[in-house]
């Protein structure tokens, strides 16, 4: 297939070179076809059908080939056969000739310019697939963009062949009448410039501009629409109401504060959210903790003679409390209200698109944005309830340390908590249905991440499915256990306390959504646009309760989006941009991610190049006796443009930082590899990840005379 496109090519090319060389376009102009208009038209008159055919045949080339002199051709078909013959003729000679260009152009070049360019193209083709036919309407209506152009551009987008040529046709019309026009008087035109002036040329822009006036009244009729159950305040006492403060909610206040809008934020709990007190920020703790007894056991072979004695899980706890404590200051209220933001504590409830209801006062505003976050997943199993179950909210409130810990689930939760109470003396059971742990990740990193989490007395039960729970009163002490699937049988798991890490489920309900008819997803979020807005358009959402990821630093991003185009999207909207967003599981070692991983791609069908790097190799990772992991980069087939990095290792968090960047500014492999890297530290594993790429792409061909060069100059 690629001989067949090149020798296309190769011919296409050659016809267009042959054009030039023998100078044909001098027979397209205008002064030619005026000496000659007389002579063609006795021809004519004694072969009118034949000479229809040729004609309409020769224009059908010249736009197929995207040669120069179709505007002449249009000229002199009117001046030869009078305007509504030719008018007919070249309206569909040209609409065939540009489908014909775009063919070729589809044929030889798409599939090669989506291939190397198809993640930055994402935007388009999803442009075009939605909006294709008001896009290509308006570039045929209006003639200053070249026809040609338009033609070799479009057959690059998914825009389908029938849509293409149908558009065309009725696009192209107007300016196709004018041309056909003007060359019913040929005499009286001396350059083509005469036949476009400034107000044909002005009535042609807004005739282009038509469908995307139509859409933009039509889009203000639907909101309209939506918000005709409601009356809209004259003026509002807010710019912006922030429901909740999480990362999301507080970093959407803190930029509207700073770009000195009246903001408030609303939060029924504590300020900080999930992050602070119940996630991120609680579980780090917990994995400090539990890395400094795991140091302590592993002391031996570095030469130091230590024993873990005691873990005191009380002390443990209050460790946990007193980082809470000492971050909280960052979050508070009184930083906030300092920076400009009104906070409230209370239950927000959002009683029409531009008033939210908060301890029985009323506050108006032109936008609202969500930020309510999500809450532990509680399945429906028989018996769950006989137990006293923890979540990823309550185990911090565990004073005494469980013997036997059972966890369900085997995401990023569940393997930090697991490993965290294994290393802490805990004997843990982690049941997973999947067949591997981090079932979103490759299976090497999860692989070798359970190695680990199972080195540290982790019991990993996959394919296990939790099907009840029973206790049993019968004896002095109460037993509870779990009866787990596995393979058609049934496994008896005794425990003392059970967590469960089974997902988040959004909180998108008692704030009033429903009432409003805010949509929501089949996964249960807030139904965003691109944008961040909801079906309510001044209405936003961000976070976990939007998703797409639940992630704190996903959360802020969206806020920023949510922010800036609530305050200003009557200038500029801003579109998410989720392309480079790194995301890390705390278990030692760390699995770090950010783009595409193997399974992701192999999913997507995008081509791409894998280069490994093992940790076992550098002299920081050999020193530090954390010598395991590697580092994996996929790039795009032929080149050094990252398309993902996963790395396994020590501080794969931080190791990921670099990569990140580069992918975030374009940056290959080839500058990280330039880049002075000081030694010895663990960040110099990214230059040797990109020294593997640089010695796998080496020019061997060119090598092979330097060689020579080097073997002469010796002689």
């Amino acid at each position: 297939m690629k001989t067949k496109k090149l020798l296309l090519l190769l011919v296409l090319m050659g016809i267009i070179a042959l054009w030039f060389s023998f100078d044909a376009n001098q027979y397209l102009t205008l002064d030619f076809i005026k000496a000659e208009q007389q002579m063609l038209q006795q021809y004519i008159s004694q072969q009118t059908l034949v000479a229809y055919i040729v004609f309409f045949a020769i224009y059908i080339i010249v736009t197929g080939l995207s040669l120069p002199g179709a505007a002449i051709l249009t000229l002199l078909g009117a001046a030869l056969f009078g305007f509504w013959p030719s008018l007919i003729i070249v309206s569909f000679a040209s609409t065939i000739g540009a489908t014909l260009a775009f063919i070729i152009s589809r044929y030889i070049l798409r599939d090669w310019v989506q291939a190397k360019f198809g993640q930055r193209l994402e935007t388009i083709n999803n442009g075009i697939k939605k909006e294709g036919i008001a896009y290509l309407f308006s570039l045929r209506l209006i003639p200053i963009f070249p026809f040609f152009l338009v033609n070799l551009l479009m057959g690059l987008t998914p825009i389908n062949t029938r849509t293409f040529f149908w558009v065309s046709q009725l696009g192209m019309l107007p300016a196709t009448a004018i041309f056909t026009n003007a060359g019913s008087q040929l005499g009286n035109i001396s350059s083509i410039s005469e036949i476009i002036s400034a107000p044909v040329l002005f009535s042609l822009v807004l005739l282009g501009l038509f469908p995307i006036i139509i859409k933009i009244v039509m889009a203000y009729i639907a909101r309209q629409k939506c918000y005709r159950a409601w009356p809209k305040p004259r003026s509002f006492d807010q710019n912006l109401v922030v429901i909740g403060a999480g990362a999301g909610g507080l970093v959407s206040a803190y930029i509207a504060a700073a770009v000195k809008a009246e903001v408030t934020i609303i939060e029924r709990h504590k300020m900080g959210g999930d992050c602070l007190n119940t996630g991120c920020v609680p579980s780090k703790a917990l994995i400090r903790a539990a890395h400094s007894a795991a140091e302590i056991r592993h002391a031996k072979p570095l030469g130091i003679d230590a024993t873990l004695n005691a873990v005191d899980f009380a002390q443990v706890m209050n460790h946990i409390r007193q980082v809470i404590s000492k971050i909280e200051p960052h979050d508070s209220i009184e930083r906030y209200q300092k920076l400009g933001v009104n906070c409230i504590t209370g239950e927000a409830k959002i009683v029409s698109p531009w008033a939210v209801e908060v301890n029985g006062k009323t506050i108006t505003s032109r936008n609202i944005i969500i930020a309510t976050g999500a809450k532990p997943l509680v399945p429906n199993i028989e018996g769950l309830s006989l137990v006293n179950y923890l979540t990823s909210d309550t185990v911090w409130q565990l004073q005494q340390q469980p013997k036997r810990l059972l966890i369900l689930g085997g995401g990023p939760i569940g393997c930090e908590l697991a490993q965290s109470f294994s290393r802490l003396g805990s004997k843990v059971t982690l049941v997973e249905m999947a067949d591997q742990l981090l079932i979103r990740e490759d299976n090497e990193a999860a692989e070798l991440v359970a190695q680990h989490l199972q080195q540290d007395g982790v019991n990993i039960l996959l394919e296990h499915k939790a099907i009840r729970f029973e206790i049993d009163n019968n004896q002095v002490e109460q037993t509870q256990r779990v009866i787990l699937s596995h393979q058609q049988q049934q496994i008896s798991i005794e425990f003392d306390a059970v967590i469960l890490a089974l997902g988040r489920v959004a909180n998108v309900s008692g704030f009033g959504l429903e009432q409003l008819g805010v949509n929501i997803t089949p996964r249960g979020t807030i139904a965003v646009n691109q944008y961040l807005q909801t079906n309510l358009p001044n209405i936003y959402a961000v976070g976990d309760v939007a998703g797409p990821y639940q992630l704190t630093h996903a959360a802020a991003h969206q806020a920023w989006y949510a922010a800036v185009n609530s305050l200003f999207g009557q200038f500029k909207h801003f579109k998410a941009d989720y392309s480079v967003l790194p995301a890390v599981t705390y278990t030692a070692p760390e699995l770090a991610r950010v783009g595409l991983n193997e399974k992701e791609a192999q999913a997507q069908g995008i081509t791409y190049e894998v280069y490994r790097y093992q940790l076992n190799d550098l002299d920081r990772a050999i020193a530090d006796n954390h010598d395991y992991g590697f580092i994996k980069v996929l790039t795009a087939k032929n080149s050094d443009k990252i398309l993902g990095v996963t790395i396994v290792g020590h501080h794969g968090g931080e190791l990921l930082a670099e990569f990140t960047l580069a992918m975030r500014h374009n940056l290959g492999l080839n500058k990280i590899l330039a880049t002075i890297h000081p030694y010895p530290t663990m960040s110099e594993a990214a230059k040797y990840t990109a020294g593997v790429w640089k010695q796998a792409n080496a020019p061997q061909k060119l090598l092979t005379w330097v060689a020579r060069y080097h073997r002469w100059m010796r002689q």
